[in-house]
């Protein structure tokens, strides 16, 4: 009896031992690859050819010594400008459904690259991607654009640095589309057994930053969002300074809202009267 209860103890030791070892080789292997999994970058060749838009291939150096690539097209007499900051994994040519729909409104915009996207040189981190939301709003500011002229605009991902931005710099309105409160918030949720918000480098903690945005914000997400909760999104919007507006994109996911509609309520917020439709431009996705 003695030895088998010897023997069944050896076994549970080695099944603790186990897991314990499965669990550490997860955690590790998070751990070093954690902002391969949190950015997804890829180097890509994106040649602004979309239906004839008049969009500038700029380039934008930063402080600290990167080049990032960004496309531009001015916008009509009297209209914004909107910095759009994209999501994980994305490249310039990702957002052609949004240039589509600015350029038909007469609303200007810079899409950045981040470093490590796209022909941007460097590798992504937080830190990283500040500095790049800086370097891209003063290039606008360069441009000759003032404060109010200028929408700070942040999809996933892109809702970190935009909303570190708009904590340092001045801007006629933030606009959040499925945000996140912390991307390690979005981490502890997806592995819940792996400490990450100890582990995590780059948090972005929207939540601790919101509130010192003092300027109009708008949130946007999608209530079938698979990727950041929808919970998310009203989370930070109640941390979120007045004037607020928050809309709740009924059965839209994490990357459709374009698609679904969301960009009429971008204008109706900024106080801009929808345009006629461009026949030259079909925007059907």
């Amino acid at each position: 009896m003695a030895l088998r209860f010897r023997l069944l103890w050896i076994a549970l030791l080695g099944l603790l031992a186990t897991a314990f070892a499965t669990w550490l080789c997860a955690a590790g292997y998070l751990y070093v690859h954690q902002r391969q999994i949190l950015y997804a970058n890829k180097a890509t060749i994106d040649a602004p050819d979309i239906r004839g838009l008049p969009i500038e291939d700029v380039r934008i150096r930063t402080p600290d010594g990167e080049t990032l690539q960004a496309w531009y097209e001015a916008p009509k007499p009297g209209q914004p400008v909107i910095l759009f900051l994209h999501g994980q994994g994305a490249s310039l040519t990702n957002g052609k459904w949004r240039y589509l729909r600015m350029h038909k409104q007469g609303v200007g915009y810079l899409a950045l690259a981040y470093r490590g996207f796209s022909q941007s040189t460097g590798t992504p981190s937080e830190k990283g991607l500040e500095i790049d939301s800086l370097a891209a709003y003063d290039w606008l500011k360069a441009k000759g654009f003032k404060d109010g002229d200028i929408v700070i605009h942040g999809h996933s991902l892109g809702t970190g640095p935009a909303t570190y931005l708009a904590t340092q710099r001045h801007a006629r309105a933030l606009i959040l589309e499925a945000p996140f409160t912390a991307a390690s918030d979005v981490g502890a949720e997806r592995y819940p057994y792996i400490p990450v918000a100890f582990l995590m480098k780059d948090k972005f903690l929207n939540r601790e930053r919101i509130g010192q945005v003092h300027m109009p914000v708008l949130v946007a997400h999608g209530d079938r969002d698979t990727v950041v909760p929808f919970s998310d999104g009203e989370r930070l919007f109640a941390l979120a300074n007045s004037p607020k507006v928050f809309i709740r994109m009924r059965g839209s996911g994490h990357s459709t809202m374009t698609r679904d509609g969301v960009y009429p309520y971008y204008w109706r917020f900024l106080g801009l009267p929808e345009t006629d439709v461009d026949p030259a431009i079909h925007l059907s996705k």
